[in-house]
């Protein structure tokens, strides 16, 4: 009775596809990374998943094709410094403001100015990791977590329309 029971869990696992669910191997584990873009004030807009063993520039392309038409810079770190992401960029006509790695032999420039503004995408990490579920991944399919992310997202967003909708009505009202 043993026998016909893990013989049935080890077939369920064999079914299961990582790849699909965007689950990667690590020794920690599965894994996996998630990849967002938030606007100036720190608003979250949009997510990409991805197995835990990929490379940041992996979750470059569906994002950036989300955006490409809406944004003049992309800010981002040290890990989406190759030369296909900047080449992309360039042929979109954004500025990448990406610092260099320090092994690179031709560093390129970038506005430190602007730079400067990479922490507001690190806050909506922070805040979204407030929700035990996000940062720990608990959901088994891409789907479900994608899901639970974006609702978490909204009541983010939730304190910024209530503003705005508030100072619609005190502009009508005055």
């Amino acid at each position: 009775m043993c026998r016909g029971h893990k013989k049935r869990i080890g077939e369920a696992e064999a079914s299961f596809d990582f790849a699909q669910e965007r689950l990667g191997r690590s020794r920690g584990g599965l894994t996996a990374k998630l990849y967002a873009r938030c606007d100036v004030r720190g608003r979250p807009l949009t997510f990409a998943l991805t197995p835990g063993q990929a490379h940041d520039t992996q979750g470059f392309g569906p994002l950036i094709r989300m955006i490409a038409d809406w944004i003049d810079a992309l800010l981002a770190d040290k890990g989406y410094d190759s030369d296909a992401v900047r080449d992309t960029l360039t042929s979109m006509n954004v500025e990448a403001v990406i610092p260099a790695r320090r092994n690179r032999r031709n560093p390129a420039a970038h506005d430190r100015g602007k730079c400067r503004w990479r922490n507001q995408i690190e806050r909506l990490f922070n805040k979204l990791k407030n929700w035990r579920r996000v940062a720990t991944r608990y959901d088994k399919t891409a789907e479900s977590y994608i899901g639970f992310v974006s609702l978490a997202s909204v009541l983010l967003r939730l304190p910024f329309v209530h503003d705005a909708y508030s100072r619609v009505l005190t502009s009508e009202s005055g």
